[in-house]
């Protein structure tokens, strides 16, 4: 039996947080599914295609990594593909209690389905997207939360968003 788990997110961008906690847990399972969401409910950067691209490129090294699109329920989409667990990232203590309140909810549409948290390393408890964003739009050095495609990826959105006097707005504050 292959162990399959889907490592649900909108990753808009993916960052080494998303990589590193992906990476731990393909050690743990047989195939890691990074189930990028297609509609979440916030202001995105990236459409879902943009993303796909940018996590299939931080994962095209390695064969136990797979990548795709998803959309409606994760519980849904996780039985679809075979998984037997979510993984799921905590960094900091409130990230605790809605992974709990979700797991619980997910345990109660799936009872078959585990959720798996993995803690972030220390060298990613400061990196979020949100905060990544921001730091980005104004023109900040995100090097070291990303890898270097990604960094590209947000130069040149920017850029296009500026030129075009188009600002996503990220620059309330850094949060989440």
């Amino acid at each position: 039996m292959t162990r399959i788990a889907v490592y649900p997110g909108s990753f808009d961008p993916i960052h080494n947080g998303h990589i590193d906690i992906t990476l731990r847990a393909a050690k743990i399972f047989d195939r890691v599914i990074v189930a990028v969401y297609d509609m979440p409910k916030k202001k995105l950067l990236f459409d879902v295609d943009e993303r796909v691209e940018l996590v299939q490129e931080a994962f095209m090294q390695h064969t136990n990594v797979m990548v795709a699109k998803f959309s409606g329920l994760v519980v849904n989409y996780a039985e679809q593909v075979g998984a037997m667990a979510l993984i799921r990232g905590l960094r900091v203590f409130s990230d605790f209690e809605l992974e709990f309140k979700m797991g619980i909810a997910n345990k109660k549409l799936a009872p078959w389905l585990e959720t798996v948290a993995i803690m972030t390393d220390e060298r990613n408890l400061h990196i979020s997207s949100s905060t990544i964003r921001e730091i980005a739009e104004l023109g900040g050095d995100v090097s070291s939360m990303v890898p270097p495609f990604v960094s590209d990826a947000l130069t040149k959105r920017f850029a296009e968003l500026h030129a075009n006097h188009n600002s996503p707005g990220y620059t309330m504050s850094i949060r989440d």
